[in-house]
């Protein structure tokens, strides 16, 4: 175990001196990679061996690649804040790495056997759970045990995809999808409820968050019980809790906002995003009711809330991880602009006058470059060491 403040030999290579650094960089390389190979695939109307996923593998990846590296890295990065306990670094921060790494690669090989694309694709989770259990439970910080479940269920929804793929279970690739996006977004509404207010509060001066408690007791468990019931027939139950739970998320939204924030990109991308959030749950509903197409609710929650908040949080805790100033340039702010605008085309898509295809390939070049430039910006930040001489 080292010291956290421990000053040591500045290295030209940090890559895995802490873990937002290789799961930061690998997921915002995923997300560039994954959805230029989604919009050629789709428009050729090809499907992708990968695994038996076929054209299932784009939910799969973005959700359990992407999505899941960007999770650990942050909590690997915050279970390290919140108890003072030295978290994965090093080389066994390396094999976890690798072992993401490779539950990406391997199914594009038909060679390889089923088994043991699925363990390696499911190990990965438990392992991130036993990473931040072990600290948290040293420094006896168990409120932040709530994460350890959450990932189980993670596990179990992964485990419903692979169960399919190899013939044990029928038709559980479809919930799997939806339970892995929906775990994200409770994520969200954990960790948003603790650092948007805190950020804004910190980063826009004059501002103070209203924080309404009826509302922060119970959205925890309002939102489990909706995680639960979309897994149910009950058509009228769905809507209900999705309505309640979007509702109190957009109270909730309210009581952070100011006016002040949009002087302040890394938080107005924070803001912007949770609304998308409240979107989801709102469009969800509707979907539930086929008033809406339930992919656009699916898109809300996932390129403007996850999309947006993955990209914002990484942002800001790539620069104060690193020991820089708390600022976002032109590029990371025509990065923010840039996914926004993919998330408004995308959740839109049956309502322009473009084609569908079209507005397909516009929402996904904006997404696309949006990351790019985030890689341009933090590539060289999350390989070379804090600029005050931490590690970290």
């Amino acid at each position: 175990m080292i010291q956290l403040q421990e000053r040591r030999e500045p290295s030209p290579f940090s890559l895995f001196n802490l873990g937002f650094r290789p799961f930061f960089l690998a997921g915002a390389a995923s997300a560039v990679i994954l959805i230029t190979l989604w919009l050629v695939i789709y428009s050729q109307g090809y499907q992708p061996h990968y695994y038996d996923l076929a054209i299932t593998w784009h939910a799969h990846e973005m959700i359990f690649g992407f999505s899941i590296a960007i999770i650990a890295g942050f909590l690997l990065t915050a279970v390290r804040t919140w108890t003072n306990v030295q978290t994965l670094y090093s080389w066994p921060l390396a094999a976890l790495f690798l072992v993401w790494l490779l539950a990406r690669l391997l199914p594009a090989f038909e060679s390889i056997p089923k088994a043991v694309i699925a363990i390696t694709d499911l190990i990965f989770i438990p392992l991130v759970a036993i990473s931040i259990a072990w600290p948290i439970i040293k420094s006896k910080n168990y409120r932040n045990l709530l994460f350890v479940p959450i990932l189980f269920a993670f596990f179990i929804a992964n485990l419903l995809i692979h169960l399919n793929l190899m013939g044990i279970t029928e038709d559980t690739i479809a919930t799997g999808i939806q339970l892995g996006l929906f775990l994200i977004v409770m994520i969200i509404s954990i960790v948003g409820g603790r650092v948007i207010p805190f950020f804004t509060e910190k980063g826009v001066a004059g501002t103070q968050s209203r924080k309404f408690p009826i509302i922060e007791r119970s959205i925890i468990p309002m939102t489990a019980i909706w995680v639960i019931s979309t897994l149910t027939s009950y058509t009228e139950v769905i809507v209900f809790f999705s309505a309640l739970v979007g509702l109190m998320n957009l109270i909730r939204l309210g009581g952070w906002f100011s006016n002040k924030v949009f002087t302040v990109p890394l938080v107005w991308i924070l803001q912007l995003s949770y609304l998308f959030i409240t979107f989801g749950y709102l469009l969800y509903a509707l979907s539930t009711l086929n008033l809406v197409n339930q992919s656009i609710a699916y898109h809300a929650f996932a390129t403007g809330g996850i999309g947006g908040l993955t990209l914002g949080m990484m942002s800001r805790v790539s620069l104060g991880h690193t020991g820089r100033i708390l600022t976002a340039g032109p590029m990371i702010i025509s990065a923010f602009v840039l996914l926004m605008l993919s998330a408004v085309f995308r959740i839109s898509i049956d309502i322009l006058p473009l084609s569908y295809m079209s507005t397909l390939h516009i929402s996904g070049s904006l997404w696309v470059i949006a990351w790019i430039l985030f890689l341009l910006k933090y590539t060289t930040i999350l390989i070379k060491p804090r600029v005050d001489g931490i590690y970290g």
